[in-house]
């Protein structure tokens, strides 16, 4: 009987051969290589900006009592922002899509109906984008260029849809939490504490505190020396690249 003695060296290429079989093996077993992972694709939620310049955006989608009062509040702070409206919100609120974009916000696409759109196809993705636009135009508005998923739910087939769609996929890296009834001074504490050049501020047309926390918010991030532009007017259009925080940044 022969016996082989097996040095360390050789050892660690014995079972560096044998953990490769198990994992090719598991590969296989689950149809595509788990050594070729896909290039993770992210929205845009926050862009690298040297200038103190931040924006503010608005989702809407399960009421319409306080829009009226947002944009009065924003017109006599002479301040824009962004909208991010749903299709069954803009079909439902023609007049209030109308008024958004006369007062010279932008209007954003926020789905159609509202779903966990990584659960679905991309042809059916860009179907409630495609779907939402359609809706926005016929209440009087341009056709949208920003999208927001709902839920800031996202994967890299939401990402490819919005692009294709020639549109821009946005998230924010400031949340309020005005949908949880913070006080608007809590509001305005949490907002001041995580801003920063190029941020993105998430908000709701329809949360309770929203329009006593408004004014109080716009006249700190002024306080603080930042300018509020649309969310169109920070971000850059072409030649940029996103890291793998969301910031997007110019290409050269």
């Amino acid at each position: 009987m022969k016996v082989f003695i097996l040095n360390r060296k050789k050892l660690m290429v014995i079972v560096g051969c044998v953990i490769s079989a198990v994992l090719f093996g598991v590969s296989s077993l689950l149809g595509g290589n788990i050594f070729s992972a896909e290039e993770r694709k992210l929205p845009i939620y926050c862009v690298d900006k040297k200038e103190k310049v931040v924006s503010i955006s608005f989702d809407a989608a399960w009421g319409n009592e306080q829009t009226q009062t947002l944009l009065d509040i924003l017109a006599e702070k002479g301040v824009k922002s962004t909208f991010f409206l749903v299709g069954f919100w803009a079909e439902k609120y023609p007049e209030s899509v109308k008024a958004i974009a006369n007062a010279g916000h932008d209007v954003g696409n926020h789905s159609d109906t509202h779903p966990h759109l990584p659960k679905m196809e991309k042809e059916k993705i860009k179907a409630q984008i495609e779907d939402c636009n359609k809706k926005i135009e016929s209440a009087g508005a341009p056709r949208p260029i920003l999208f927001r998923p709902p839920y800031g739910d996202y994967n890299n087939c939401v990402v490819e849809s919005t692009n294709e769609l020639g549109m821009h996929c946005i998230q924010w890296d400031v949340d309020s939490l005005d949908w949880k009834n913070p006080s608007a001074d809590d509001m305005v504490k949490r907002i001041k504490s995580k801003i920063k050049p190029g941020s993105i501020i998430l908000m709701h047309n329809g949360a309770k505190n929203t329009p006593e926390a408004l004014p109080k918010i716009i006249d700190m991030i002024k306080s603080e020396g930042y300018e509020i532009v649309p969310i169109s007017q920070i971000i850059y259009k072409e030649n940029y690249k996103i890291n793998s925080q969301g910031k997007q940044f110019p290409q050269n």
